[in-house]
């Protein structure tokens, strides 16, 4: 695939994924906001509205307001905004399967970090999902992107490290 192609591909996908979050957290606040849990699948998939100010389960909730916006807004978009210049730089030679992970990293990251600038840090969390006694914390479509992207990479990592020890033996 050309890099011209791979450009378009990293963008749509990562508008795509931003759109997806934006939308669905547009549709909890609609839905869900003020109003009781709902389940699905004997509470496998629960929707239920929460507010999170923190980063992952709540962590950082309680920091100031200054030092939040710093640590959750602005040091991640300037990782984020490394990471798409290293992408879009090095697209040529990356495969398929990283450039995609890359591209999901980064929508779930701006989609997050749109929500905690234009509502004063607070992101819409919607979704649980629970198996026995076990469940998640609540998540939304960005995390949902960020986590894909992760484990897109470590399959990635570990496929690509596989073969150099193929190699490595064959030689």
């Amino acid at each position: 695939m050309n890099s011209r192609l791979k450009i378009i591909l990293f963008c749509s996908i990562t508008m795509i994924c931003i759109s997806c979050d934006r939308v669905t957290k547009d549709l909890a606040k609609e839905h869900l906001q003020n109003k009781e849990a709902v389940s699905f699948l004997h509470n496998t998939v629960r929707l239920v509205y929460v507010e999170n100010t923190g980063a992952a389960m709540s962590l950082g909730d309680a920091l100031p307001q200054p030092i939040s916006f710093w640590l959750l807004s602005i040091l991640p978009l300037l990782i984020l905004s490394a990471l798409a210049f290293y992408t879009i730089r090095n697209i040529k030679e990356m495969n398929l399967i990283k450039m995609i992970s890359f591209s999901l990293i980064i929508a779930g990251g701006l989609g997050n970090i749109i929500d905690r600038i234009l509502f004063d840090r607070h992101v819409t969390d919607f979704m649980i999902l629970g198996f026995w006694k076990i469940q998640t914390g609540v998540f939304n479509v960005a995390d949902i992107c960020v986590t894909a992207g992760a484990i897109g990479l470590l399959l990635f990592y570990k496929d690509k490290k596989m073969q150099e020890e193929n190699e490595h033996t064959l030689s």
